[in-house]
């Protein structure tokens, strides 16, 4: 199939919550990685408020499959 037909999963900002229960990793562990630059930032949103990019949580996710997979 054409990339250009393929679906594409839109975009968006995750809060600290979601991440959470879509990785199955605690917060402490969630921050140990951004640190280690073994997980994706967070994107600052004002004030206090952060997110992650939905689409680099997922190609995170991606990546640990293929690293069990080999």
């Amino acid at each position: 199939m054409p990339p250009s037909l393929l679906p594409t999963t839109p975009t968006r900002f995750l809060r600290l919550p979601e991440v959470m229960g879509l990785t199955g990793l605690s917060r402490s562990t969630l921050y140990d990685a951004i640190k280690r630059g073994s997980f994706p930032a967070s994107v600052p949103l004002g004030g206090k408020g952060v997110a992650w990019v939905s689409t680099e949580i997922e190609s995170w996710m991606a990546s640990r499959i293929a690293a069990r997979q080999q």
